[in-house]
């Protein structure tokens, strides 16, 4: 190793479960591999662990410091391979994500916007779900929805229908912004630029009383009156006034177990928008736990960007700046108008040239068309990756933004046995191993010149090495 490491791991929960996290690292990883780790000791300053093949020819010491966010810092010796430390960086990030999902299943979480209807926290319905899938970044599965229908009409009507079906799906295109803006919570201006959030980190057994206890209705009066008497007066919603107010209703929180934020969501979407030279998009936020980014629109001059408050919580203000990036990317690409002519020219070849190939054996056919239009959709997924690390200039702030989002998927995706299947799915996506060592590979993205041609070189590559070859 040319030089030793220095690294932080940010925590979602409260400080107050640092030491905890530290123990759940000790005993359910360290502890767990004694031919990899050893000298595993934990005091009052942080956790210590050293790192090894086991015979001598290289170790790595690490130390975690008890603070929020955690300080890591690696101290190795010359041969301590460079891989080897990159996926105990991301075993560990790992092991606190799985530590913070067992907290956050018990955690009260409260947003608002102001002036904004009061909403509860909730996980999103199915039709907002297919909502997002379908109108967002490439819109490619409203498009492989409608194969069927096509079919049906052309069946009915001939060429007359099936023209007139591309017609109205072209409509959709064009009013993909004023669809998707019905599918958030809340609006973002520069007026109201502002999301307020507090979490509460209550135990197992007090979240269960909490459910027993407490209606919807009652929730949404507690949120109402935390409204009432911080953002309505132009006050932040602290964690002491929540705790005051849940008190008047017969609950009690430990103060220790409580954090608050305030994310200035506009001004991270304009300082986005200003590197890519773009118009202002219209933004709105989904009010729920979920970690997801979205953005559609015929044109930038259209775009929606919608963003989830799960996001807002996971991620810090420069990750969530490079996903906005990502986003924009899109808009900028103007992917939707793009796979939709891919899609529609496919489909006229389908009727004309490749017609024979299709009677022959339509099921096949079509099954190995939808992969391959996934496929070639994952160019411009990477592409997007691309723009942003060239726009916003963080790659490896978003290639951590990724690892946080997905950390269940990228720990999937790191065995040798699911590289293959994770590039053969059905997604738009790259795998995320992939998208995550690219953007760290990256030393001057200004240099490139043509990003699509980049990412279809890079895609191709992946997908050749996933196979071995």
């Amino acid at each position: 190793m040319s030089e030793n490491r220095s690294y932080s791991l940010d925590v979602e929960i409260s400080p107050v479960y640092i030491d905890k996290i530290l123990h759940f690292i000790r005993s359910y990883y360290l502890r767990q591999q004694p031919e990899n780790f050893r000298n595993i000791r934990q005091t009052k300053q942080g956790l210590f662990f050293t790192a090894t093949d086991g015979k001598g020819f290289w170790a790595a010491n690490f130390f975690l410091k008890s603070s929020s966010p955690i300080q890591i810092e690696v101290e190795g010796s010359p041969n301590t391979p460079e891989t080897v430390l990159d996926e105990v960086r991301e075993d560990l990030l790992l092991v606190v994500k799985i530590y913070e999902e067992q907290v956050t299943r018990s955690t009260l979480y409260f947003s608002w916007v102001e002036g904004e209807d009061i909403i509860p926290e909730e996980p999103p319905t199915l039709r907002r779900r297919l909502s997002i899938r379908m109108l967002t970044s490439n819109m490619l599965l409203i498009y492989i929805l409608f194969f069927s229908i096509m079919v049906i009409l052309f069946l009915l009507f001939g060429v007359y229908g099936v023209f007139a079906f591309i017609f109205i799906q072209f409509c959709i295109v064009l009013l993909s912004d004023k669809i998707f803006k019905r599918t958030g919570h809340w609006k973002i201006t520069k007026e109201n630029p502002y999301v307020h959030i507090v979490q509460y980190n209550l135990s197992n057994g007090e979240f269960g009383e909490f459910q027993e206890k407490f209606t919807k209705k009652m929730i949404m009066n507690m949120k109402s009156e935390i409204y009432k008497r911080s953002i309505a007066l132009g006050m932040e919603p602290t964690c002491e006034l929540g705790e005051e107010v849940f008190e008047s209703y017969g609950m009690k929180c430990n103060p220790l177990h409580k954090s608050s934020k305030v994310v200035d969501v506009y001004s991270i979407v304009k300082t986005a928008v200003d590197r890519f030279g773009l118009p202002m998009p219209a933004i709105v936020i989904s009010n729920n736990m979920i970690p997801n980014a979205a953005a559609t629109g015929p044109s930038p001059k259209r775009g929606v960007v919608l963003i989830t408050t799960g996001l807002l919580v996971h991620l810090e203000e420069d990750e969530i700046l490079s996903v906005i990036g990502h986003e924009l990317g899109h808009l900028q690409g103007r992917d939707p108008l793009i796979l939709f002519g891919i899609i529609i020219g496919e489909f006229i070849l389908r009727l004309t040239v490749l017609f024979p190939v299709v009677v022959l054996s339509p099921f096949l056919y079509l099954f190995l068309v939808i992969w391959s239009i996934y496929f070639v959709a994952k160019f411009f997924e990477a592409r997007a990756d691309l723009v942003s690390a060239m726009k916003i200039g963080q790659p490896e702030v978003l290639a951590e933004s990724l690892r946080k989002i997905g950390y269940a998927r990228l720990a999937y995706e790191r065995k040798p046995s699911s590289r293959i299947p994770s590039w053969l799915r059905f997604d738009t996506h790259p795998p995320l191993y992939f998208r995550i060592d690219r953007l760290e590979r990256l030393n001057d993205p200004s240099n490139i010149k043509n990003p699509l041609l980049t990412s279809i070189k890079d895609v191709l590559m992946g997908f050749k090495s996933a196979f071995g070859l």
